[in-house]
């Protein structure tokens, strides 16, 4: 892969930097985004392909570009498909700082050392060149003022853009909500940016953690309904005596409940 174009998980670190403040805006969904930007990567360059909701290897050649050859070794190394919100949801520890390095290694950005607070130290990068930027949001800004399908690349970028919630950092304010839907809208015009981009909201919404959790054997005994927990037959609290429902659950009758006053 030629490195004179920008991948799409570099074009979305851009996109969230603040050229103001140096800092990333939605920096632990757009983490998500990145992880989900190299498979979209991977897919144009056609090393995998979408396998219903899975991630498939097709060509496990490397590309060049050393941070998607390790994720697609690790795809390789699963060896057979991989749901992508489980792909996505996986541990990525590094991979933010790893592209801003980058960045900064190709003179997108430079590093600004700081202090919090005046002790802690902190690093924040500000965009060497603006313009490398506005070009990138430029191609979002046709795409959602012309209504013109987008190419795949733009399509992908703006359905992680949505996905990661960066439509109010790009569009703010009462007067972007129009430009903020049409770049959710934007998202079917790439069947792998939405597989993705849908993966990475479900892994915010918990739906990842929600599907590991239903594969886990279950105890033994009456089959369970999804999401309830059925109560006991009759529960009735310690020290206090059994209520009318609780008795008629148990088949015992109000009559043949009260003890007989005869002799």
């Amino acid at each position: 892969m030629g490195r004179s174009r920008r991948t799409i998980p570099e074009e979305l670190l851009l996109l969230a930097l603040d050229p103001t403040t140096g800092t990333t805006a939605q920096p632990q969904s757009l983490d998500l985004g990145l992880a989900g930007a190299q498979l979209v990567e991977l897919a144009l360059a056609g090393r995998i392909a979408p396998d219903g909701d899975r991630i498939a290897v097709i060509l496990a050649r490397p590309t060049g570009d050393p941070t998607l050859d390790s994720a697609l070794e690790l795809l390789r190394r699963r060896g057979s498909p991989v749901r992508a919100v489980h792909w996505i949801g996986g541990p990525r520890l590094g991979l933010r700082q790893t592209y801003l390095t980058h960045l900064e290694r190709c003179g997108m950005v430079h590093a600004v050392e700081n202090q919090m607070c005046g002790v802690l130290p902190t690093t924040r990068y500000q965009a060497t060149d603006n313009a490398v930027s506005r070009q990138i949001r430029a191609r979002l800004d046709t795409a959602i003022r012309t209504g013109t399908p987008p190419d795949a690349r733009t399509a992908a970028l703006a359905a992680l853009a949505h996905a990661v919630g960066l439509g109010k950092h790009l569009y703010p304010g009462n007067e972007g909500r129009s430009s903020r839907s049409r770049l959710r809208d934007l998202i079917r015009h790439d069947p792998m940016g939405g597989l993705v981009a849908h993966a990475v909201m479900d892994v915010q919404n918990g739906v990842a953690g929600q599907a590991a959790a239903a594969r886990r054997p279950q105890p033994s005994g009456a089959p369970r309904k999804a999401g309830r927990t059925p109560a006991p037959a009759a529960m009735a609290v310690v020290g206090q005596p059994p209520s009318p429902e609780q008795m008629r659950r148990r088949g015992v009758t109000r009559a043949t409940a009260r003890p007989s006053m005869s002799h």
